[in-house]
């Protein structure tokens, strides 16, 4: 490594810090659990904790009407859980 070099962050490593990495786990799971939720109910649990994952990456992020948006998509998940919960049995 020549020493210009030291201390230079590459483009790939300006562009895809640790929240950036967090936020695109929090939706890559959103997608896994929203297209299993027919499975059983409990991906749609596991789905309302990704959108709490999601808002709380919104936040963090600084784009707090997406964090918001999030929120309520996890309380609206949590109550569809609930419901469907009781009907399986």
């Amino acid at each position: 490594m020549r020493s210009a070099d030291r201390g230079r962050t590459s483009q790939w490593e300006q562009e895809m810090n640790s929240l950036t990495l967090f936020g695109l786990v929090a939706v890559t799971l959103m997608l896994v659990f929203y297209a299993l939720e027919k499975r059983s109910h409990w991906f749609i649990l596991a789905f309302s904790g990704s959108c709490v994952l999601a808002s709380m990456y919104g936040f963090m992020q600084g784009a707090w009407p997406f964090g918001l948006v999030e929120a309520v998509w996890s309380g609206v998940a949590l109550r569809r859980w609930w419901v469907e919960r009781h009907v399986a049995r």
